[in-house]
């Protein structure tokens, strides 16, 4: 009886583990349920879903006249370790980015939660006549980490692209599609140190919270998702 009750009792830790690990979609592929505002209460206007894709659409006008629909947020739960899954395309020049550990009440989330930089870095450069920063560039840890060269795959503006963060007590992964682009270990020494270099002084909070809800960034460029999933860990 007691060998029964231990077997019992381990079937249901393994059942609970794997309910754990199971993948969330943050994306229906139909509705925008979910998601809304930051700092709001509804999705803005111009997000919108259709065949599928999670889109924002308007007239790509980059850093001109910014006209944008808002920043938006997976508001339904707060994550803490997770791997984070999904795919996205660009047009020429456009620009966006994924935020995680991110808290509502400021300006935007870029004033406090680190991002994975979506970018057509050839595109960009081309239309801005201007020359980018490897921490600006398609899967960077904005202002913070750079992507490895020698691995980053980037498809062409248009195409899609695949993009995984790994988020642990321990390390930081940033992938792009099927490639490891770069590690960290957050709040490391190395951390600190790229965090107080002078990028983030007029945001004294960034980097502040290890928990948070994820959020898609409107630079007022086009922009499409889809397969938006999350497992935590």
């Amino acid at each position: 009886m007691r060998k029964f009750k231990l077997l019992i009792l381990i079937l249901l830790l393994v059942s609970c583990s794997n309910q754990d690990n199971e993948w969330i979609y943050l994306f229906d592929g139909e509705t925008t349920n979910g998601w809304r505002a930051y700092n709001g209460k509804e999705i803005p206007e111009k997000w919108a879903a259709i065949d599928g894709e999670l889109t924002f659409n308007t007239d790509l006008k980059l850093e001109e006249d910014w006209i944008g629909g808002g920043d938006i947020i997976y508001y339904n739960e707060e994550f803490e370790f997770f791997e984070l899954y999904l795919e996205w395309k660009l047009p020429k020049g456009g620009n966006s980015g994924i935020f995680y550990n991110v808290k509502e009440g400021y300006e935007a989330p870029y004033a406090i939660s680190p991002e994975y930089q979506l970018l057509d870095d050839i595109g960009w450069e081309e239309i801005n006549n201007a020359k980018l920063e490897e921490w600006q560039k398609a899967g960077a840890n904005y202002a913070m980490h750079e992507a490895d060269l020698n691995k980053k795959k980037l498809n062409p503006a248009g195409e899609w692209n695949s993009s995984k963060i790994i988020y642990t007590n321990n390390k930081v992964e940033h992938w792009l599609n099927g490639e490891l682009l770069l590690e960290f270990v957050p709040y490391s020494e190395d951390w600190f140190l790229k965090r107080n270099s002078g990028k983030w002084d007029k945001f004294p909070d960034y980097g502040k919270y290890k928990k948070g809800y994820i959020a898609l960034q409107d630079h007022d460029s086009p922009i499409w998702f889809r397969n938006i999933k999350i497992r935590k860990l």
